[in-house]
């Protein structure tokens, strides 16, 4: 008895030391890391507002896109792998530079400030990831805690950036291995993800939230016109990830100099914003979202050409990230879905957004609290319908090559394989 009180002693301080250790790093990781983020939200505002001014500023595109390629240079990280080295950096113990998170600040607000279509996740990743490696070598941390480092930057910078910090929290932790959690990753990125949404919101960031207004009322027939509109945007998804690798591959087939393909890259978004007459699918598409979302309409082939827009930019070597454009892409998708076939095109938006979001980063969890945050429960069955079906009909195709799938996502299974290019 008494030896059973003593290891109950001895165990529970064992695990407490070890808690209060992650509490600790976890709100220095949230500070720092919000702090960071606030500045780059910051950042983006002006660049974004600059350019909205200044229409003539994406004909400096090709330049912005030699700028970025040559920091790259300059700084002896032209083989950056991005978000990819982020999730590589957990599974393994790939080493994750600082200089990253000076890099894709800068190359990010560049690429959006002439003009590129691209979203801002992938700076929020590879700026939480490493800051988070670098404060766990800072403090010489082994390489399972650094692991956990860089999922807590991660959810820190994924919170400030999308002030959605339920889903940034399990982001993180889902991202990087289909079919397993990293629950030892659970407190700190809980706690760092909602410090850092602490500090955006003292600093005057408003969080991003759509009003639905009035949904219709669950039933049988609502539900399978959501399920076919879960399916469809399944497939989109996929067409979305087979874009963006396919027109990476071609740029680096065809154009092996670096700089040439950011300044071929650029010429070619330039010509495309010329030929649609209007900069709409430059930047993120957070206008198009709201569009959709504010009057419940959308050119027919706004989801096709976001997709372009994106992969033109993203393949040639310009920075940001795919996740922003995805949701853009789901919402424009959804709601054409809802016009055509007179069902709540509003509705339809938030479908779309949840289910194409999880199809491309196959991460069911994060997308549904995603919905949640963005959009309220009160639509929760339709949020749930769409992203199981999505999750499942959109196959092993995703948007970074180093995620790992664990399970089949059709059986019990150990599967262990890369996503689909």
């Amino acid at each position: 008895m008494i030896r059973s009180i003593q290891n109950f002693i001895k165990n529970y301080s064992r695990q407490t030391k070890a808690s209060g250790k992650w509490i600790l790093f976890a709100i220095l990781s949230g500070i720092v890391v919000g702090l960071v983020g606030t500045a780059f939200c910051y950042g983006m505002d002006a660049v974004t507002a600059l350019r909205e001014r200044h229409g003539w500023l994406i004909f400096l595109l090709p330049a912005g896109g030699l700028a970025i390629v040559g920091l790259y240079h300059l700084l002896h990280d032209e083989k950056d792998s991005g978000t990819n080295l982020i999730l590589s950096a957990i599974q393994s113990n790939e080493n994750v530079p600082l200089r990253m998170a000076p890099l894709i600040f800068v190359s990010t607000l560049i690429t959006h400030l002439f003009g590129g279509s691209a979203g801002r996740e992938g700076a929020a990743l590879q700026l939480g990831g490493s800051i988070g490696h670098a404060l766990g070598k800072l403090f010489r941390f082994d390489d399972k805690d650094q692991h956990i480092m860089i999922m807590c930057g991660m959810s820190a910078a994924f919170s400030a950036l999308f002030s959605t910090p339920l889903a940034a929290a399990i982001f993180s932790m889902e991202v990087v291995s289909i079919g397993i959690m990293h629950y030892s990753a659970l407190v700190p990125c809980v706690i760092a993800a909602l410090i850092a949404h602490g500090i955006t919101l003292q600093c005057g960031i408003a969080p991003e939230r759509f009003d639905l207004g009035a949904l219709p009322d669950f039933g049988i027939k609502t539900a399978v016109i959501i399920g076919i509109l879960s399916v469809l945007c399944a497939i989109v998804s996929i067409l979305f990830c087979i874009l963006l690798h396919t027109t990476e591959r071609l740029y680096r087939r065809f154009l092996k100099n670096p700089y040439l393909r950011a300044a071929a890259g650029g010429g070619i978004v330039i010509l495309l914003t010329l030929a649609v007459g209007n900069q709409v699918y430059s930047g993120t598409g957070m206008d198009i979202i709201e569009h959709c979302i504010a009057a419940g309409t959308v050119l027919p082939l706004a989801f096709l050409l976001k997709m372009i827009f994106t992969a033109a930019t993203l393949g040639a070597g310009f920075k940001g990230g795919e996740i922003v454009p995805s949701l853009c892409v789901g919402a424009a998708f959804g709601c054409l879905f809802g016009n055509l076939c007179g069902f709540s095109p509003v509705l339809c938006t938030a479908v779309g957004m949840g289910a194409v979001f999880c199809g491309v980063t196959n991460s069911p969890i994060t997308s549904l609290l995603i919905c949640f945050e963005l959009f309220g429960f009160e639509g929760m069955p339709y949020y749930l319908i769409a992203i199981a079906l999505s999750y499942m009909m959109s196959g092993y195709y995703g948007l970074y090559s180093s995620q790992k799938i664990i399970y089949s996502k059709y059986k019990t299974e150990y599967i262990n394989r890369k996503t689909e290019k």
